[in-house]
C-alpha cells in the first residue's frame, strides 16, 4: 500500500498549504481552503512503454535548432482560424472557457465534425445517445470524428492508442480524474494532474488537444490559475444567452495575436460564422433618430464599424445618472468633463445613458469621437446622418487626436457605402487619396460646426 499524504488546497487559487487556514494568505478568500489526499506513487507516462525506452532530451545550441515553420492544421471555420492566429498548431493544448449554456460544447462538436482529420471528442458530461442528438441537430455527417464517454484518463489514453487521432477534444477537464490522486473530479490537484498528463502527450504525439473549462461566478475558468499558464492558448467564448450573437475572444495565445474576435450567430442548426460583423453592430433602420453615430473600431486585424447609442435628459431626482452598456464609465464621465469645460455644454446637470450595439464591449479610443457625437446630438436633439462615421480619439484639452491604422479604418467605411468619415487633423493622410469624404477636425468645436452648423 502506497503511504498517503494529505494536503491542504485554496479552491479559489490552488495554492497549496501544508496545513487548514480559515483565510487564505495568497487572494484573501475565506474558507475556501479544504484537505485533498495525494497518493504518494511513482507516476508513469501517458503510454507508459514508448516512455521507458524513449531516451532523456539533450541540450542543443540555439543555432542547431531548426526554425522550420510548423503547418497548422486547418479547423474549417474561418473564425476560428482567425482568433488562433491561422489554425490549430501540431502538439499545442487550447483551453476554451465561457458561461453554462452559451455554446461551447456547440462550437466544439461542429468544428469535430467538419475537420478533415481523425478527431476523438471526449465528453464527461453527457452520453453517447445524447451528442449523437446535437450532432444531428448540427445536420453534420462525419467518418471521422468518434465519441468517447470517459472520465479516466487512463482509460481514455488507453482508446487514443487504439484509434491514434489527429485532434483530441475533451469536454470538459473538471470532469476528468487519474488514478495518480485520490481526490474527487474537479478538485485543484486533480484539473492540474490531469492537464499535466494531457500536456505530457500532447508534446510527445504532435497532437493538438483542446479543453473545455467552466468558469467560477466571478467569470474566471474554474481551477488553479496555473491551469492557464499550462496551456498554449485560453479562449473566452461569451455573449449573452437572451441574444443570438456569441463572441470568441483570445485571452493569451503563445502562437499568434490575442487581440482578434470572432464572432457567431446561434441559430437552431449551430453556431453560424459572420464573416461581416457590421451586419449585426449596425441596425437597419430607415429612419435615425438622434443620439446615434456610427463609430470604426479594430479588433486585432478586423476593423468593425459599430454603432453608439446616446440619451441625454434632464435628471428627475436632482442627481445626474451616468450609465454605459459596453463602454468604460470613467471614460464617459471624463469626456462629459471635456465637453463642459471646453466645448461649453452644460451636461452637469443632465442624465447621460451610452450603449454601444450588438452586446460587445469596446476599449479603442478611437470610439471617442463617436460618443461625443451621439451625446451632442442626443443633447441637440438633431440627427446625424446614416452616412456619417467617426474615428478619433478625444484628449483633455478638447483636441482630436489621431489614431492608429487610420487609412484602414477609412477603407473599410469606404467599403461600406459610407459618404463621409471624420478623422483627426493630425493624422498623416491625403484625403484626396480616398472616394469617400474625409473631413479632417482637430477640436470639438470643429465638429460640433460640421455636424450642427
Amino acid at each position: 500500500m502506497a503511504k498517503l499524504k494529505t494536503s491542504f488546497y485554496c479552491q479559489n487559487c490552488g495554492t497549496n498549504f501544508s496545513k487548514w487556514l480559515g483565510q487564505c494568505t495568497s487572494c484573501k478568500q475565506w474558507n475556501t481552503i479544504v484537505e485533498e489526499i495525494i497518493q504518494k506513487e511513482e507516476k508513469q507516462a501517458w503510454r507508459s512503454q514508448s516512455s521507458e525506452n524513449k531516451k532523456a532530451p539533450k541540450p542543443l545550441k540555439i543555432n542547431e535548432i531548426s526554425t522550420s515553420e510548423e503547418v497548422r492544421l486547418n479547423t474549417t471555420d474561418s473564425e476560428l482560424n482567425r482568433v488562433l492566429g491561422g489554425g490549430l498548431v501540431p502538439g499545442s493544448l487550447t483551453l476554451l472557457g465561457g458561461e453554462p449554456g452559451i455554446g461551447k460544447s456547440t462550437l466544439l462538436l461542429q468544428i469535430s465534425l467538419r475537420l478533415p482529420y481523425k478527431t476523438l471528442y471526449v465528453s464527461g458530461e453527457e452520453s453517447q445517445k445524447q451528442i449523437k442528438m446535437r450532432a444531428e441537430r448540427i445536420t453534420h455527417q462525419s467518418d471521422n470524428c468518434f465519441i468517447l464517454t470517459e472520465t479516466k484518463t487512463q482509460n481514455i489514453f488507453r482508446q487514443i492508442e487504439e484509434i491514434e487521432p489527429e485532434v483530441v477534444i475533451i469536454d470538459s477537464i473538471q470532469t476528468l480524474q487519474t488514478d495518480y490522486i485520490e481526490s474527487s473530479a474537479g478538485s485543484i490537484s486533480q484539473i492540474r494532474e490531469c492537464t499535466a498528463e494531457l500536456i505530457k502527450f500532447a508534446k510527445e504525439t504532435n497532437v493538438p488537444v483542446i479543453l473545455i473549462g467552466h468558469i467560477t461566478k466571478d467569470g474566471t475558468i474554474a481551477g488553479p490559475k496555473i491551469l492557464e499558464h499550462m496551456v498554449d492558448t485560453v479562449l473566452q467564448f461569451e455573449g449573452d444567452r437572451n441574444h443570438v450573437y456569441r463572441i470568441l475572444r483570445s485571452l493569451k495565445n503563445r502562437f499568434g495575436s490575442t487581440a482578434e474576435l470572432g464572432i457567431y450567430e446561434m441559430q437552431g442548426s449551430g453556431l453560424r460564422e459572420v464573416s461581416n460583423p457590421s451586419e449585426i453592430l449596425i441596425s437597419n433602420k430607415e429612419n435615425y433618430l438622434s443620439g446615434t453615430a456610427i463609430a470604426t473600431t479594430l479588433e486585432g486585424m478586423r476593423p468593425l464599424m459599430i454603432e453608439i447609442q446616446a440619451l441625454v435628459s434632464t435628471a428627475v431626482y436632482g442627481t445626474p445618472q451616468r450609465s454605459t452598456t459596453g463602454y468604460n464609465l470613467k471614460r464617459l464621465n471624463m469626456i462629459l468633463a471635456v465637453l463642459e469645460k471646453r466645448a461649453g455644454f452644460r451636461l452637469g446637470a443632465k442624465d447621460v445613458f451610452l450603449n454601444i450595439t450588438g452586446g460587445i464591449s469596446v476599449d479603442d479610443p478611437a470610439i471617442d469621437l463617436a460618443v461625443v457625437a451621439a451625446i451632442l446630438s442626443s443633447n441637440e436633439d438633431i440627427t446625424i446622418d446614416k452616412d456619417f462615421c467617426f474615428a478619433g480619439e478625444v484628449g483633455l484639452t478638447g483636441e482630436i487626436r489621431p489614431v492608429n491604422r487610420v487609412e484602414q479604418r477609412i477603407q473599410e467605411a469606404e467599403k461600406l457605402g459610407f459618404s463621409t468619415i471624420f478623422v483627426s487633423k493630425y493624422n498623416k493622410i491625403t484625403p484626396q487619396d480616398y472616394k469617400i469624404d474625409v473631413r479632417l477636425v482637430a477640436k470639438i468645436e470643429d465638429l460640433v460646426q460640421e455636424l450642427f452648423g
